[in-house]
C-alpha cells in the first residue's frame, strides 16, 4: 500500500469518527473540498503544511496520523472506544462549550 493511500484512509476514518463532513474539514483547514477528497482517496500527496492544517482541524498530531496510517497499511486500524463516542456525543450536544478533551482512538 502506498503511503498516500494509508494517510488518506486514516484521515477519512478519523474524520468520520469525529462526525465531521468533508466540507467541515475543508473549510476549517482552508483546503478545497475536491482536493481534500482526492487526499482521502489517496490520489494526491499533500504537502506537510496541508497535512498539518487538516490534522489541526481533526485535533490530531502529524505523529499520530502516521501511526494511524501505519495501522491502515497493516490492516489493524483502530476503532473508537465507547468512552470516546460518549465524549463525542457530549461535545456535539454542547458545541458552544470547550471541554478540552480530544476524541482519542482506542489503543
Amino acid at each position: 500500500m502506498l503511503l498516500r493511500h494509508a494517510i488518506g484512509a486514516a484521515l477519512r476514518r478519523i474524520r468520520l469518527l469525529r462526525g465531521l463532513t468533508l466540507k467541515d474539514v475543508a473549510e476549517r483547514a482552508r483546503v478545497s473540498m475536491p482536493y481534500l477528497s482526492e487526499i482521502e482517496r489517496g490520489r494526491k500527496e499533500p504537502s506537510s503544511e496541508i497535512l498539518e492544517s487538516v490534522c489541526r482541524v481533526l485535533d490530531l498530531t502529524l505523529e499520530r496520523l502516521l501511526v494511524e496510517a501505519r495501522a491502515e497499511s497493516t490492516g489493524s486500524a483502530r476503532v473508537v472506544s465507547l468512552e470516546s463516542r460518549t465524549a463525542l456525543a457530549r461535545r456535539q450536544a454542547a458545541p458552544h462549550r470547550q471541554t478540552g478533551t480530544a476524541l482519542s482512538l482506542a489503543a
